[in-house]
């Protein structure tokens, strides 16, 4: 069984500056209850390659940020 996927550990670092900086109008990147909140949403565009709006995530990264979200988003 793999290690659960930690917020501020892999996550966060996951959406840098830029990208916190550009959906702050929205919700912020680097907290974990606005990601929590909105992570469905967030999924979605990162599964698309709609965000970023710089360039597709690698699918590894995809799939960290999918497993965050199925196993309970924890801190």
């Amino acid at each position: 069984m793999s290690e659960p996927v930690s917020f501020e550990d892999q996550i966060r670092p996951l959406f840098d500056q830029r990208d916190q900086e550009a959906m702050l109008v929205m919700f912020d990147l680097w907290d974990v209850e606005d990601v929590r909140e909105n992570a469905d949403a967030i999924l979605e565009e990162v599964e698309s390659g709609r965000m970023p709006c710089y360039g597709a995530w690698p699918p590894d990264r995809v799939e960290l940020l999918r497993r965050w979200t199925r196993d309970g988003m924890a801190d």
